[in-house]
């Protein structure tokens, strides 16, 4: 947290502090968020399924590309995590770090959400989102975010020194199992960092740490995600509920999420291709 200093500073400490910011990964080169196709697409697109998700629980399921799928608050203030993988190859997942360095700490309509290495690649685009007017509160916190992990047991065993098997990793791990029809022990280390939906986040001014507070979210909200390419998804109902006080335990008032899947009209995406796969020879200098 960088808050014990054991050397004094340097003559021109002032100077060095004001030196002025870059951004790192520039966009401008990725592909534009194309408003109008997503815009036609959505247009009189039909909803092909629905799935509950219960309370601290998870579940899986399967987005064909060139399909919306929605996370919907459907009874009460609900954050949920979300995985994504290639459906046909789930070493390719998505990749919050990267997609962070990319958009920021919070996503909302128009970001991208890119793959890991050695993929990167959208795979999903996020197409509408009912808390965009939430913005940046006071205390810096925003919704959406890449920044969290995911709540899982291992940090809840060294904080608490108790086993607790309802946080979103070990939900997701569930949730993959039953998919995949392997064990978890198999299939635990595809479960990755996640997009913390419909939670409210950021970093205290003082000492830049991760804080949470009550999620906007309320039933009837939702954030809209566009299948890139085949996926499959898996999200998590948070055992904290609205996490505006606690994760992981039983004590916060938890409610289900509900996801929707919906196919576009026939021929409204005539214009649109699946990325394909990131173009690095993957040489990376050997001879």
């Amino acid at each position: 947290m960088k808050i014990i200093n054991q050397n004094q500073e340097p003559f021109d400490a002032t100077e060095r502090r004001a030196i002025k910011p870059v951004i790192c990964y520039p966009i401008d080169n990725l592909p534009k968020y194309d408003s109008t196709l997503y815009t036609n697409a959505r247009d009189k697109m039909k909803l092909i399924d629905s799935i509950i998700i219960p309370p601290r629980n998870a579940k899986a399921f399967e987005v064909p590309a060139g399909h919306f799928f929605r996370i919907v608050s459907i009874d009460g203030p609900q954050v949920g995590d979300l995985n994504l993988w290639n459906k046909n190859n789930i070493n390719e997942h998505f990749f919050s770090g990267k997609t962070r360095a990319l958009y920021g700490t919070h996503l909302s309509t128009g970001d991208k959400l890119y793959s890991n290495l050695p993929f990167l690649r959208p795979i999903a685009t996020i197409t509408h989102d009912t808390l965009d007017w939430y913005g940046w509160d006071q205390d810096g916190g925003s919704v959406h975010d890449v920044i969290g992990t995911r709540c899982d047991p291992y940090t809840h065993m060294a904080l608490s020194k108790e086993d607790y098997h309802y946080c979103c990793h070990s939900n997701l791990c569930r949730a993959l199992s039953s998919q995949q029809q392997k064990s978890i022990s198999e299939i635990e280390s595809k479960i990755h960092d996640v997009l913390n939906v419909f939670m409210c986040t950021g970093f205290t001014k003082k000492t830049h740490q991760y804080f949470m507070k009550a999620s906007p979210v309320r039933p009837n909200d939702f954030i809209e995600f566009f299948a890139e390419i085949e996926l499959l998804c898996a999200l998590s109902a948070c055992p904290g509920g609205d996490c505006s006080s606690s994760h992981s335990s039983d004590s916060a008032k938890c409610y289900p999420l509900k996801v929707e899947i919906y196919k576009p009209k026939n021929g409204t995406l005539k214009q649109w291709n699946s990325p394909s796969l990131n173009k690095y020879s993957r040489n990376h200098g050997s001879s």
